[in-house]
């Protein structure tokens, strides 16, 4: 562990579950459910890598699902951290983000954004999904596994 390293937030490879729920989804005839009823997409897992910086600067992973989103108003605390995320493209809108350490290995959290989203010639449509999520530490080696959402030095 490195010396000065927050509690609950380790470099390395990570483990996320993740599972979202579309409040309003964009996609036409995506709703089997009653109208305004939430529709939940399967859960998914992914291989994350964290690292020293994200931890730093964000206190753990942040959503990197579009290029064109900025965190702002990042809260650190010593269990978890929350923020905005401001999205201005084929996005528009605003989520906040949520995330809390239970310990030293493990992570939770959501994601809630509401917003408008381009749909090619069918226009903009609007959009609201919460994406909860835990994470499990699995070690200090990547691997192949590349950091999302950082740009190399050019």
């Amino acid at each position: 562990m490195l010396a000065g390293a927050q509690t609950g937030r380790k470099a390395g490879l990570w483990e996320v579950t993740s599972k979202t729920t579309w409040q309003q989804s964009p996609f036409a005839g995506a709703a089997q459910e009653p109208e305004g009823s939430p529709v939940s997409a399967a859960p998914q897992t992914t291989m994350v890598c964290l690292t020293q910086e994200m931890i730093d600067k964000y206190g753990g992973p942040i959503p990197q699902a579009h290029n064109e989103c900025q965190v702002s108003n990042v809260n650190r605390t010593a269990k978890g951290m929350t923020a905005d995320w401001v999205c201005n493209g084929g996005l528009n809108g605003k989520g906040s983000i949520q995330s809390s350490w239970t310990d030293d290995n493990h992570s939770s959290g959501k994601v809630h954004f509401s917003g408008t989203m381009q749909m090619g010639q069918a226009g903009s449509r609007p959009v609201e999904w919460t994406n909860q999520f835990t994470s499990t530490y699995k070690k200090s080696n990547c691997g192949s596994v590349k950091p999302k959402g950082e740009t190399p030095a050019q």
